[in-house]
């Protein structure tokens, strides 16, 4: 891929969602998209990944596009400079509590996972095997969650719970913790609900970037595809959901990609809408 040169545009912070937007379907960054935001950034513009994933399986694509702006993860609750001790970095917590009741309630409410990650915390019940790769299949000794293990507060708690108890799960969560947490099932196929705290969403994290940049929110640009991505699509001055986006992301969105995440549709955008000149 060869870069033809460097325009020079008016200061954009460009927010990126990984999963169904900059990944393509295999979970990689293509070659053009590191290309394209490469030159984005050469032209000035701050690019940054806001996510929902924990910072353990997102700070290699961080690293692979060389990044050095701050990273949003586990949907706005911490935001860090990766591999670095940064005095600004913040995190948004849950009282432990909260996950030894629902590891005591385990059996009752159909949770077959219950997993708690911090920055440097990983801990879980047990491994998984459905494949979708955001969790260890096999635990090691130090990873399985116990009273004993769990010494700090979590910034996210993650079950697997039976499709049929879903609902009633999110129930006791709000009834018993809803002035502390909320919660948000995940899209897609897997039973997966995340709990975190309440009013933090990936717009935190957005709004802690645009002020440490002095960026304001009109020349904030988000790419997103799911229904954590509302709030952040929301803030932004251009919000923009992906081809393969869901309806009502779509829906909300100032403009939808002509090609989807496995077309290089973050890519194409911002090469036509920023003027880049990047070429294969």
């Amino acid at each position: 891929m060869l870069v033809k040169g460097v325009s020079t545009i008016t200061k954009k912070l460009i927010a990126l969602d990984l999963d169904g937007t900059t990944l393509n379907n295999d979970g990689q960054i293509s070659a053009r998209t590191k290309a394209t935001l490469n030159q984005a950034i050469k032209a000035g513009c701050v690019v940054s990944l806001v996510t929902g994933r924990p910072n353990r399986i997102s700070e290699n694509f961080y690293d692979e596009l060389h990044l050095n702006s701050p990273m949003i993860n586990f949907n706005g609750n911490l935001g860090i400079l990766p591999h670095q001790n940064w005095p600004r970095e913040y995190q948004y917590t849950i009282d432990k509590e909260i996950v030894m009741e629902l590891l005591g309630k385990s059996k009752q409410l159909g949770l077959s996972l219950i997993a708690v990650e911090g920055r440097d915390l990983f801990l879980a019940n047990k491994g998984i095997k459905s494949g979708f790769g955001f969790f260890p299949s096999t635990l090691k000794t130090n990873q399985i969650l116990s009273q004993k293990s769990l010494q700090d507060n979590p910034i996210s708690i993650t079950v697997e719970v039976k499709p049929e108890l879903k609902a009633g799960l999110i129930d006791f969560v709000e009834k018993q913790f809803g002035d502390q947490v909320e919660v948000s099932p995940w899209g897609g196929p897997h039973p997966i609900v995340e709990i975190a705290t309440k009013g933090v969403h990936k717009s935190t994290g957005l709004k802690f970037l645009a002020d440490y940049y002095g960026i304001l929110q009109q020349d904030i640009i988000a790419f997103g595809d799911e229904d954590n991505d509302r709030t952040m699509m929301s803030y932004a001055g251009k919000s923009v959901a992906m081809k393969n986006a869901i309806p009502s992301i779509k829906a909300l969105a100032n403009d939808v990609t002509t090609y989807t995440n496995e077309e290089d549709g973050v890519a194409r955008y911002l090469q036509a809408h920023l003027d880049l000149a990047v070429s294969q």
